[in-house]
């Protein structure tokens, strides 16, 4: 169990964000899908992700821990040109236990069958360093199941898709068909909340639509 994260450090850099070398962003993360949301918004980017030990507190609500770990991911990144650090996680929330990455195919069926039929919860922390510090925005989705035979279950579990995944499935693969609906981000259950990273982006003075920063004048 981890006691205590390690403060924010902030990056330093050059005062004028036009002459750093692009991009201006790095992505604490190895996850293909979060490195697809933000080649889709438009943006430059380094990839690296962050080794740091991910587990939950005692007495560390489900949200508190999204937002610890990223933050976390963001400061422990390893960067040389990229003056702003987007660190993110993800959790699948059921009766209040927190459904990590199956260790095997009996626990991908048990996590599985117990998210059939019911509504769940996927909460996305996101955390943007800067020279500035950490800024962090949480988004919480609820999601509701069909109901999910055993059989269906194991089919799903053979196609591998489940074996890296939070809770047992991809919403944007073929776990997607269990998905009866969703109320929240779809993007934050893929891992990377679009309007909350963008959100964090304009905050810190990047404006992805207008293409420009606030040194840009």
């Amino acid at each position: 169990m981890r006691g205590h994260c390690s403060p924010a450090i902030p990056i330093t850099g050059p005062e004028s964000v036009a002459k750093i070398p692009l991009p201006l962003l790095h992505l604490a993360s190895s996850s293909p899908r979060r490195q697809e949301i933000l080649t889709a918004l438009g943006l430059d980017f380094t990839v690296k992700a962050a080794e740091i030990e991910e587990c939950r507190l005692a007495d560390e609500s489900p949200e508190q821990m999204v937002l610890r770990l990223a933050t976390a991911k963001a400061s422990a990144a390893e960067v040389e040109t990229a003056r702003f650090v987007i660190g993110s996680d993800t959790a699948v929330v059921l009766d209040g236990d927190v459904l990590g990455k199956p260790r095997d195919q009996g626990d991908a069926l048990t996590m599985l069958l117990r998210l059939s039929g019911r509504r769940h919860s996927v909460v996305t922390g996101v955390a943007l360093l800067g020279p500035d510090g950490a800024q962090t925005a949480l988004s919480t989705t609820d999601v509701f199941f069909r109901e999910i035979s055993r059989d269906e279950a194991l089919a799903y579990w053979h196609s591998g898709e489940p074996h890296d995944k939070a809770g047992a499935y991809g919403i944007q693969g073929r776990g997607g068909a269990f998905v009866e609906s969703i109320k929240g981000s779809y993007s934050g259950v893929v891992g990377l909340p679009v309007y909350e990273t963008v959100q964090l982006l304009k905050n810190a003075g990047i404006d992805i639509l207008l293409k420009r920063t606030d040194d840009d004048g």
